[in-house]
C-alpha cells in the first residue's frame, strides 16, 4: 500500500512512497549477503530500500502482472540482485526454493491494494474513477461484478459485514439486490451512487461505499486467506534469527497478524485452574514489536493513507515449523 501521487508506472518509487519504511528496514536489519522476500512489490518501495540498505538479494513477489513488468527496469539497474516473480505470497517459501534460496534472512509484507491500482479506473478497486466493477489483483478468476451478480441478498449482506465491517450491511445489500433487478451493476461509480443512498455521511466521514468497496476486494482476492497462507510460508522459509515484517491497513489484517505472532510467539494465555494449560508448543518466533507500530503525524500528513498503517514484527527462532490447525 503506497501513497497516491501522479500517473507513473510500476517500479516508480518516486511516485509511490512506502510506508513506514524506515521503520521496516529497521525491522529487517539488511545486512550484507542476506536473500530478503519481498512478498508484496508493486512499486518496488521496499525491494529498493532493502537493496540499498546493504549488499543484500531480494526476490520480489506481486500476483499482478503490471507490477512485475514495471519492475523490469530496477531489476536491470541491480544486475541481478533483484528477482521478479509474478505468483501469489502465499507461495512465497516454494518462489523462494524455486528461485534458489531454499531459507533466507527476511520476509517483508504489506498488505493491501496499491496506489497504482487505485490509480487506474479500468481496474475497478476506486470509486474516485468510473471504471468496470473489477478488483481483481492478478487480472484472472470472479470480478467483483459478479459477486454482486451472483451472490443472494442474505450471502452478500453476510460478505459486506464481515469483510468490510459495514453496520448497514443489510440494507446496502438489499439496495444491491433491487437494482441489480433494473440493470446489471457494471461500474464503480453505479455500485458506490446505491451505496450511498443507503449509508449517509457527515463532512469529514469516509466515504458512503468504502467498506463495501472494501468487502468485495478482499473477497475477490480472498486477502485474508492469502495473508494466513503467507504466514506460515514466512515462517518456513526464514532462518534462524531472520526477521518478518508486516504492513497492515486495516483491523481485520491486523488482527490475523497479530493473533498468528501472539500464538508463535509463546504469548496465549495459558489454561485456568479448572482447564490447566498442556505443554505449550516451543516458540517459533520472538517478538521484535511488542505493539503495533504507527506511521508518525509527520508522516500521516504527507502521506494520508499511512494514517491507519501498523507494523508488527518478529525474528525467527529455531524452533520447527507448525502446522496450521
Amino acid at each position: 500500500m503506497t501513497a497516491e501521487g501522479g500517473r507513473g508506472g510500476a517500479g516508480d518509487t518516486s511516485r509511490h512512497v512506502p510506508v513506514l519504511l524506515a521503520e521496516v528496514v529497521a525491522a529487517l536489519a539488511p545486512a550484507d549477503g542476506e536473500v530478503f522476500i519481498d512478498g508484496t512489490f508493486g512499486a518496488g518501495g521496499y525491494s529498493h530500500a532493502i537493496l540499498a540498505a546493504a549488499a543484500t538479494r531480494v526476490v520480489a513477489i506481486d500476483r499482478d502482472p503490471t507490477a512485475i513488468a514495471g519492475g523490469a527496469g530496477m531489476a536491470a539497474h541491480h544486475a541481478g540482485r533483484l528477482t521478479l516473480v509474478h505468483d501469489r505470497f502465499a507461495r512465497l517459501d516454494a518462489i523462494a526454493a524455486e528461485s534458489g534460496h531454499p531459507a533466507v534472512d527476511g520476509v517483508v509484507l504489506d498488505i493491501g491494494v496499491s496506489s497504482m491500482q487505485i490509480d487506474e479506473a479500468e481496474r475497478g478497486f476506486s470509486f474516485r474513477f468510473d471504471g468496470p466493477l473489477d478488483m481483481r489483483m492478478a487480472r484472472e478468476g470472479e470480478s467483483a461484478a459478479d459477486l454482486v451478480t451472483r451472490l443472494e441478498e442474505t450471502a452478500l449482506a453476510n460478505l459486506i459485514y464481515t469483510y468490510g465491517e459495514e453496520r448497514l450491511s443489510r440494507p446496502i445489500a438489499r439496495a444491491i439486490v433491487r437494482e441489480r433487478a433494473v440493470a446489471p451493476i457494471l461500474t464503480t461509480r453505479r455500485l458506490a451512487d446505491i451505496v450511498a443512498r443507503v449509508v449517509r455521511s457527515k463532512p469529514g466521514d469516509i466515504h458512503p461505499a468504502t467498506r463495501t468497496f472494501q468487502a468485495l476486494r478482499i473477497a475477490v482476492n480472498d486477502e485474508l486467506g492469502e495473508l494466513e497462507a503467507a504466514l506460515d510460508a514466512a515462517e518456513r522459509v526464514l532462518k534462524p534469527g531472520g526477521r518478518l515484517a508486516v504492513v497492515t491497513f486495516h483491523s481485520l489484517e491486523d488482527r490475523i497478524v497479530k493473533q498468528f505472532l501472539v500464538d508463535r510467539s509463546g504469548k496465549s494465555p495459558g489454561g485456568s485452574r479448572h482447564a490447566p494449560a498442556s505443554r505449550p508448543p516451543e516458540p517459533t518466533f520472538t517478538l521484535l514489536t511488542r505493539k503495533a507500530v504507527a506511521a508518525s503525524e509527520a508522516e500521516s500528513r504527507v502521506n494520508p493513507r499511512a494514517r491507519s498503517a501498523k507494523l508488527r514484527a518478529a525474528a525467527r527462532t529455531a524452533a520447527a515449523a507448525r502446522t496450521r490447525r
